[in-house]
Protein backbone atom coordinates (compact mmCIF):
# COMPACT_ATOMS: atom_id res chain seq x y z
CA UNK A 1 0.00 0.00 0.00
CA UNK A 2 1.90 3.44 -0.49
CA UNK A 3 2.57 5.82 1.75
CA UNK A 4 0.20 8.65 2.47
CA UNK A 5 1.72 11.81 2.20
CA UNK A 6 0.32 15.05 3.56
CA UNK A 7 1.30 17.45 0.88
CA UNK A 8 0.36 20.63 3.32
CA UNK A 9 2.63 19.08 6.10
CA UNK A 10 5.37 18.48 3.44
CA UNK A 11 5.19 21.98 2.28
CA UNK A 12 5.36 23.46 5.91
CA UNK A 13 8.60 21.14 6.15
CA UNK A 14 10.35 22.71 3.16
CA UNK A 15 9.21 26.08 4.26
CA UNK A 16 11.01 25.28 7.79
CA UNK A 17 13.96 23.75 6.16
CA UNK A 18 14.02 26.97 4.02
CA UNK A 19 14.60 29.36 7.76
CA UNK A 20 17.18 27.14 9.02
CA UNK A 21 19.47 27.46 6.04
CA UNK A 22 18.67 30.86 5.79
CA UNK A 23 19.34 31.48 9.66
CA UNK A 24 22.65 29.03 9.73
CA UNK A 25 23.78 30.77 6.17
CA UNK A 26 21.83 34.01 4.28
CA UNK A 27 19.23 34.33 2.17
CA UNK A 28 22.14 34.28 -0.53
CA UNK A 29 22.62 31.00 -0.09
CA UNK A 30 19.21 29.60 0.46
CA UNK A 31 19.73 27.13 -3.00
CA UNK A 32 17.34 24.97 -3.73
CA UNK A 33 19.72 22.17 -3.53
CA UNK A 34 20.63 23.16 -0.13
CA UNK A 35 16.92 23.58 1.13
CA UNK A 36 16.07 19.65 -0.34
CA UNK A 37 19.47 18.73 1.59
CA UNK A 38 18.29 20.06 4.82
CA UNK A 39 14.54 18.62 4.06
CA UNK A 40 16.06 15.37 3.51
CA UNK A 41 14.73 15.40 0.05
CA UNK A 42 15.84 15.22 -3.54
CA UNK A 43 15.17 18.46 -5.41
CA UNK A 44 12.98 17.12 -7.55
CA UNK A 45 10.84 15.87 -4.80
CA UNK A 46 10.64 19.65 -3.42
CA UNK A 47 10.21 20.91 -7.07
CA UNK A 48 7.24 19.02 -7.64
CA UNK A 49 6.07 21.59 -4.32
CA UNK A 50 7.21 24.35 -5.33
CA UNK A 51 8.19 25.27 -8.99
CA UNK A 52 11.05 28.11 -8.36
CA UNK A 53 12.68 29.28 -5.27
CA UNK A 54 10.74 32.69 -5.68
CA UNK A 55 7.70 30.32 -4.71
CA UNK A 56 9.30 28.43 -2.15
CA UNK A 57 10.23 31.41 -0.54
CA UNK A 58 6.79 33.24 -0.49
CA UNK A 59 5.29 30.52 1.20
CA UNK A 60 8.07 30.31 3.18
CA UNK A 61 7.56 33.70 4.26
CA UNK A 62 3.73 33.52 4.03
CA UNK A 63 4.25 30.97 6.99
CA UNK A 64 6.01 33.26 9.43
CA UNK A 65 3.21 35.71 9.52
CA UNK A 66 0.67 33.15 9.44
CA UNK A 67 2.52 31.25 12.68
CA UNK A 68 2.72 35.30 14.26
CA UNK A 69 -1.01 36.29 13.79
CA UNK A 70 -2.44 32.06 14.61
CA UNK A 71 -0.62 32.86 18.02
CA UNK A 72 -1.61 35.86 18.83
CA UNK A 73 -4.99 35.35 17.95
CA UNK A 74 -5.21 31.91 19.70
CA UNK A 75 -3.69 33.21 22.90
CA UNK A 76 -6.06 32.84 25.65
CA UNK A 77 -6.12 36.33 27.54
CA UNK A 78 -6.49 36.82 30.97
CA UNK A 79 -5.69 39.80 32.48
CA UNK A 80 -6.84 43.57 32.08
CA UNK A 81 -7.25 45.43 29.06
CA UNK A 82 -3.92 47.17 29.75
CA UNK A 83 -2.24 43.58 30.78
CA UNK A 84 -3.74 41.92 27.24
CA UNK A 85 -2.62 45.04 25.12
CA UNK A 86 0.97 44.84 26.63
CA UNK A 87 1.03 40.72 25.76
CA UNK A 88 -0.61 41.11 22.64
CA UNK A 89 2.42 43.66 21.51
CA UNK A 90 4.65 41.03 22.85
CA UNK A 91 3.54 37.94 20.70
CA UNK A 92 5.17 40.58 17.70
CA UNK A 93 8.84 41.17 19.11
CA UNK A 94 11.29 38.25 19.59
CA UNK A 95 11.28 37.69 23.26
CA UNK A 96 12.20 34.06 23.17
CA UNK A 97 13.41 31.04 20.98
CA UNK A 98 10.41 30.76 18.44
CA UNK A 99 9.80 34.38 18.03
CA UNK A 100 13.43 35.14 17.61
CA UNK A 101 13.72 32.64 14.47
CA UNK A 102 10.53 34.51 13.13
CA UNK A 103 11.92 37.43 13.02
CA UNK A 104 15.75 36.64 11.99
CA UNK A 105 14.08 34.67 9.53
CA UNK A 106 11.87 37.86 7.92
CA UNK A 107 14.55 40.19 8.15
CA UNK A 108 16.20 38.24 5.39
CA UNK A 109 12.79 38.05 3.72
CA UNK A 110 13.15 41.53 3.75
CA UNK A 111 15.94 42.29 2.11
CA UNK A 112 14.71 39.99 -0.65
CA UNK A 113 11.46 42.41 -0.68
CA UNK A 114 13.48 44.97 -2.72
CA UNK A 115 14.04 43.13 -5.64
CA UNK A 116 11.36 40.18 -5.90
CA UNK A 117 7.92 41.88 -6.64
CA UNK A 118 5.63 38.93 -5.25
CA UNK A 119 7.80 39.05 -2.19
CA UNK A 120 7.31 42.94 -1.60
CA UNK A 121 3.82 42.33 -2.50
CA UNK A 122 3.86 39.46 0.74
CA UNK A 123 5.82 42.47 2.84
CA UNK A 124 2.90 44.78 1.97
CA UNK A 125 0.72 43.29 3.03
CA UNK A 126 2.22 42.09 6.48
CA UNK A 127 2.84 45.89 7.06
CA UNK A 128 -0.90 47.10 6.21
CA UNK A 129 -1.64 44.38 8.51
CA UNK A 130 0.34 45.22 11.38
CA UNK A 131 -0.74 48.51 10.84
CA UNK A 132 -4.12 47.39 11.26
CA UNK A 133 -3.49 45.45 14.38
CA UNK A 134 -2.12 48.62 15.82
CA UNK A 135 -5.08 50.84 15.02
CA UNK A 136 -7.42 47.59 16.83
CA UNK A 137 -5.31 48.25 19.61
CA UNK A 138 -5.26 51.83 19.98
CA UNK A 139 -9.62 51.73 19.46
CA UNK A 140 -10.09 49.00 21.68
CA UNK A 141 -8.27 51.38 24.39
CA UNK A 142 -10.05 54.30 23.43
CA UNK A 143 -13.32 52.25 23.38
CA UNK A 144 -12.77 51.15 27.27
CA UNK A 145 -11.88 54.72 27.56
CA UNK A 146 -8.47 54.21 28.45
CA UNK A 147 -6.52 56.50 25.81
CA UNK A 148 -5.96 60.30 26.50
CA UNK A 149 -9.07 61.84 25.47
CA UNK A 150 -7.67 63.91 22.87
CA UNK A 151 -5.30 61.06 21.74
CA UNK A 152 -5.03 61.33 17.33
CA UNK A 153 -5.50 57.54 16.59
CA UNK A 154 -3.52 57.27 13.88
CA UNK A 155 -0.77 59.35 14.84
CA UNK A 156 -0.70 57.07 17.90
CA UNK A 157 -0.85 54.06 15.72
CA UNK A 158 1.98 55.03 13.34
CA UNK A 159 4.35 55.66 16.87
CA UNK A 160 2.98 52.36 17.96
CA UNK A 161 4.00 50.36 15.51
CA UNK A 162 7.28 51.97 14.75
CA UNK A 163 7.85 51.55 18.29
CA UNK A 164 7.07 47.79 18.30
CA UNK A 165 9.26 47.43 14.69
CA UNK A 166 11.84 49.44 16.45
CA UNK A 167 11.96 47.35 19.59
CA UNK A 168 12.16 44.30 17.95
CA UNK A 169 14.92 45.05 16.17
CA UNK A 170 16.82 46.48 19.01
CA UNK A 171 16.00 43.41 21.25
CA UNK A 172 17.21 41.07 17.87
CA UNK A 173 20.46 43.13 17.25
CA UNK A 174 21.14 43.93 20.71
CA UNK A 175 19.92 41.33 23.28
CA UNK A 176 22.15 41.82 25.97
CA UNK A 177 21.63 46.18 25.90
CA UNK A 178 17.91 45.96 25.09
CA UNK A 179 16.82 42.71 27.08
CA UNK A 180 13.48 41.32 27.28
CA UNK A 181 12.47 43.67 30.64
CA UNK A 182 14.19 46.62 29.27
CA UNK A 183 11.36 46.07 26.16
CA UNK A 184 8.50 45.43 28.32
CA UNK A 185 9.27 48.52 30.55
CA UNK A 186 9.89 50.77 27.15
CA UNK A 187 5.99 49.72 26.03
CA UNK A 188 4.60 49.79 29.26
CA UNK A 189 5.36 53.09 29.72
CA UNK A 190 4.76 54.30 26.31
CA UNK A 191 1.34 52.99 26.52
CA UNK A 192 0.94 54.79 29.69
CA UNK A 193 2.21 57.71 28.52
CA UNK A 194 -1.06 57.78 25.90
CA UNK A 195 -3.59 56.03 28.37
CA UNK A 196 -5.64 58.06 31.22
Amino acid sequence: MPKFIDHEERKIHIAEATWKVIREEGIEKATVRKIADAAGLSTGSLRHYFSSQSELLAFSMELVSERVRTRAESNSYTGTPFETVMEALCELIPIDSEKRLEMEVWLAFSSKMLIDEKLKALGEEVYEEMRGGMSNVLRLLDSLGLLHENADLEMEASRLHALVDGMAMHHLMHPDSFSKEKVIEVLEHHLKSICT
